[in-house]
């Protein structure tokens, strides 16, 4: 279809642009009012089929008017293969403060062949999209076609490996298929967005980190083909792309869009490592095209990925095998503060934490650089866990919704104080200033910052701190405070405002009173005088402290709540039609709703709880996840539950010591086995852009459309006479390995090097494994040469050099001493599975015979016992069954355990139900829990645990210990379907 040229309103004094958005692609003028002043944000996102307006200017996103600031973090779908589990996690997302979650979609998932596609069951992006918004959350939608993500072939899909055409360029074969791809995608995401009502998504991101060439016509073409084909298909929110840096690429104007302005965001992705002083992106940076936010002055500050971890290689080398918990301590609650309380300084309005829950790399989901654990340290953990890293998320979170100052802010003068780093703001509206105060340093600084009424403020080393100044918050002002705001609603007849600090730490707070008001110190230890219309507070932060103050010029009661930074973690404000709740106590809330006089909360406690609610007037009722709360009126003008909630009953889990069967497999060494059903591997050119050699047929894996894990050749040749050594070069990702027999016997294992600092991003590895042949069968007759390649997944193609296409599996195969003509024939992956995707299963013959699903028939199997000893090259299958009977209110998340000694070299593919949750490498790690979303695992039931264990022969090889492990648990949850 043909793109229709939109209109855009300027708001007076900025360039604030909106596009007011229909379901037709058509378009009108976006605001009525001429002004975005500063203001209260706009209600929680839902699909209410309603038009919106999404606009924008130099310092946020404007939303119906009103001023937007984007706290989002990201999330795979994709690595969490159990539906009903997205919910939990977008729930715990917008609980703590997140207002918007950014998503790749990866069109290696949804498409296994060409032509076809596939969006339902774990693929269902509608559904996903639908949670979103039941959820109250924005969606940043990001299809790529690229994404990178530390995911095979970078999002692509196998096949595309094996088709003609240049990737990420303009090249119309590639250009063919990325339509496609998008066609699908955009059918179900115009149903979706936000500025319809028909969802709510706000952004959409074309393409990924594309820094290659940017100046070229090529680049250029391709950047606004994508940008023309994504309005053609009716997305008419902002699109935008995100600059692998600050490079100053892709900024408004610079490709061509159809005639269209001011449909376009300026982003730019940043990792800092926590060992520099975080860097100033934007209002006090370099400034220009490298400066970050201001290569683009008219466009908000904007960065779709801020580091919230980082990810892992192969044999950890990055957290000194210590894992993803090491991620998580380097960039702790702490690196939060200081980093991303310097980018809203910055004047970054638009803020996506990557990742916030990192989620699983099932199957043969990762790219080669990573291992199954996608826990990335982020805030919420792979065993969808809460974690410290979500204090900052939290409290600034419910700032930034609740106190609309910070939407609209700009550098003022300069302030110095001893030992800090200040960043002096100021909200041109409203006259409030706002100081982001950091210590680099080593030891904890105590400095007065000038602003702030002559205030001591204390900062931990390495750690930071937002405070403000002339900030109203409701009918009263703060004249100062060393206490960090984190949100001010009014709930009944009272207004609250909420102060954090460290635990342990005093705090001051100043309120102008024209009068003297009546204090009342309802809990906690606090001191307050009055003199000069100042009311000045003081409170040790131990708990929660409550301060309630009336008159004093202001005829609402405001209650001021002082929490620690635990206390503050329990403090869950919702908005409702009816009015802001506010619940205190329990782990997580997750649904507020008022219906008259009564308050329904839903949500989860670990421990015993109190449960307290501030709400509308009239309410008297409040019921727990369904059940009647017997609750009493209290002075802090709220509603107590007159018992603790109860926290969550002990989790029982079997042992794995008995009910194992054994049996080995490898049939394919056989030089009787019967390949005649197999590809005949006789093509002479390829697409990949790893060289045929002379004299050589293709070898190629995907060549003949076997794309995911291991792979197996047959090579049929009739005189060995002469034979010393059989030479053979293959190509894999990391820690790719290669086995081989002749007519039977095994010749050897060679394995792809563990990577080291040098090696870490290297994603294809090539070598050349060399054997002796045996003198046995250096004579004329026939021979069979059987290897078997673990491919271990396609290169990212984040330089734009078509490195998704390095070839998999053999690339030639020589004899020393003789010359014998090879016949060959190939086996991988048979056709992908209809519910657990092409990314599921391998090559290997339990895998095509159905030995990890479920249902298979293992009877005749041999009884065996853990831990095995077993010697020889190859593959040995395991299996067992367990039940579980998890309460069905108890959410509890649980592991799969593998251990053994270090030096024991083999490695185990791990099935659950049929599904392939993970790699483990026994001598290489360093991951050993592997988790298992419930859905794919049956806490109510009975389920399937099959090993396919792979050992190099050249020791003893497990199993050894294998166990089940509590990752969490928690009395609530949502309810979970099995897929």
């Amino acid at each position: 279809m043909g793109l229709s040229r939109r209109t855009f309103s300027a708001l007076a004094g900025t360039t604030a642009l909106g596009l007011a958005l229909g379901g037709s692609g058509a378009a009108t003028c976006a605001y009525a009012s001429p002004t975005a002043p500063t203001g209260p944000a706009p209600a929680p996102p839902r699909a209410d089929r309603r038009r919106h307006t999404i606009g924008f200017d130099r310092y946020s996103l404007v939303v119906d008017g009103r001023r937007l600031v984007v706290w989002s973090g990201e999330m795979h779908p994709f690595r969490l293969p159990s539906p009903s589990l997205w919910r939990d996690v977008l729930q715990k997302m917008r609980a703590h403060g997140y207002n918007a979650v950014s998503i790749y979609v990866s069109w290696n998932y949804h498409s296994p062949a060409p032509g076809q596609y596939d969006f339902t069951g774990i693929r269902d992006l509608d559904l996903f999209l639908r949670t979103a918004a039941e959820t109250g959350l924005y969606v940043i939608l990001r299809p790529g076609p690229y994404i990178n993500a530390e995911i095979d072939g970078g999002g692509y899909p196998g096949w595309l490996t094996a088709t003609k055409g240049s990737a990420r360029t303009s090249d119309p074969t590639y250009l063919s298929y990325v339509d496609e791809w998008l066609t699908r995608v955009n059918a179900i995401a115009a149903r979706h967005l936000h500025s319809d009502g028909g969802g709510t998504v706000l952004l959409y991101q074309i393409e990924n980190e594309y820094d290659a060439h940017v100046t070229e016509a090529t680049g250029r073409d391709y950047m606004s083909h994508l940008y023309k084909k994504v309005r053609a298909d009716g997305i008419d929110v902002p699109l935008f792309h995100n600059d692998k840096g600050r490079n100053g690429y892709w900024t408004p104007g610079s490709f061509d869009t159809g005639g269209e302005e001011g449909g376009w965001l300026y982003g730019f992705d940043g990792y800092p490592s926590p060992t520099q002083t975080p860097p100033d992106w934007g209002h006090f940076g370099i400034g220009g095209a490298k400066g970050g936010a201001s290569a683009s002055p008219r466009t908000p500050g904007c960065v779709p990925e801020f580091g919230g971890g980082w990810f892992d290689p192969w044999g950890g080398v990055w957290f000194d095998r210590k894992g993803y918990a090491e991620s998580r301590r380097q960039r702790d609650a702490a690196y939060e503060r200081r980093f991303y309380l310097t980018n809203l300084a910055n004047g970054i309005t638009v803020h996506s934490v990557y990742m916030t829950f990192g989620g699983t790399s099932w199957g043969w989901l990762p790219a080669p650089v990573v291992y199954t654990s996608y826990d990335y340290g982020a805030a919420i953990d792979e065993g969808r866990q809460p974690t410290d890293k979500l204090v900052p998320m939290h409290q600034l979170g419910h700032l930034l919704r609740h106190v609309p100052d910070f939407a609209k802010l700009d550098r003022a003068a300069d302030v110095v104080a001893a030992g800090l780093k200040v960043y002096h703001l100021s909200n041109p509206d409203t006259g409030a200033d706002v100081y982001v105060v950091r210590n680099d340093g080593t030891q904890e600084v105590t400095s007065t910052v000038p602003g702030l009424g002559g205030l001591d403020v204390t900062v931990p080393p390495k750690d930071a701190r937002l405070l403000v100044a002339g900030l109203r918050l409701g009918g009263r002002r703060v004249r100062c405070s060393n206490a960090q705001p984190m949100l001010a609603l009014t709930a009944g007849r009272q207004e609250i405002a909420v102060f954090t600090g460290r635990p342990g730490e005093t705090t001051v707070t100043v309120l102008e009173c024209a009068v003297r008001p009546t204090v009342t110190v309802l809990e906690g230890g606090a001191a307050h005088t009055y003199e000069d219309g100042l009311l000045r507070i003081e409170a040790r932060l131990d708990g929660l402290t409550r301060v309630l103050v009336s008159g004093g010029g202001s005829g609402t009661p405001l209650l001021l709540l002082l929490a620690d930074d635990p206390a503050s973690l329990r403090l869950f404000p919702h908005d409702t039609p009816s009015g802001p709740v506010l619940v205190r106590g329990p782990a997580l809330v997750r649904t507020a709703e008022v219906d008259g006089k009564t308050v329904s909360l839903t949500g989860d406690t670990v421990r015993a709880a109190e449960l307290e609610v501030w709400g509308p007037r009239g309410i008297g009722e409040v019921t727990w996840n369904g059940q009647n709360s017997t609750v009493r009126t209290t002075p802090s003008g709220s509603l107590r539950a007159d018992r603790s909630l109860p926290g969550v009953q002990e989790v029982s889990l079997p042992a794995l010591r008995d009910g194992w069967r054994r049996r080995a497999e490898n049939p394919e060494s056989a030089p009787g086995y019967d390949d005649s059903a197999w590809r005949t591997a006789d093509r002479s050119t390829s697409y990949s852009t790893t060289p045929v050699p002379g004299g050589q047929p293709v070898l190629f894996a995907d060549d003949y459309g076997f794309h995911y894990g291991d792979v197996w050749y047959r090579g049929h040749f009739t005189d060995a006479r002469g034979a010393r050594i059989v030479s053979l070069a293959y190509s894999t990702g990391t820690q790719g390995l290669l086995m081989a027999w002749l007519d039977g016997r095994p010749l050897g294992t060679h394995r792809m090097p563990v990577p080291d600092n040098s090696s870490v991003r290297q994603g294809s590895w090539a070598a050349t494994a060399e054997f002796a042949v045996p003198e046995a069968v250096r004579t004329d007759g026939p021979r069979v040469l059987s290897v078997l390649v673990r491919r271990m997944q396609h290169d990212q193609d984040g330089k734009a050099q078509d490195t998704h296409k390095v070839a998999r599996g053999l690339t030639s195969v020589t004899f020393d001493g003789a010359a014998p003509k090879v016949s060959w024939r190939i086996q991988g992956e048979r056709a992908a599975d209809p519910v657990r995707g092409p990314l599921n299963t391998g090559g290997l013959h339990g895998e095509r015979h159905g030995w990890h699903l479920p249902e298979y028939a293992d009877g005749g199997w041999a009884a065996t016992a853990l831990p095995r000893a077993d010697s020889g090259q190859g593959v040995t299958w395991y299996r067992t069954s367990f039940k579980l009977a998890v309460d069905s209110g108890i959410d509890a998340s649980i592991g799969l355990v593998l251990d053994d000694d270090p030096g024991r070299a083999y490695r185990v593919q791990i099935f659950l139900n049929g599904w392939n949750m993970g790699q483990y490498i026994n001598d290489v790690g360093p991951q050993h829990t592997f988790a298992l979303p419930n859905g794919v695992l049956h806490t109510r039931g009975s389920n399937t645990l099959a090993l396919a264990v792979l050992s190099d022969g050249t020791t003893p090889a497990g199993p050894s210990e294998v166990r089940l492990t509590l990752l969490g648990a928690a009395a609530g949850g949502v309810p979970v379907t099995a897929v």
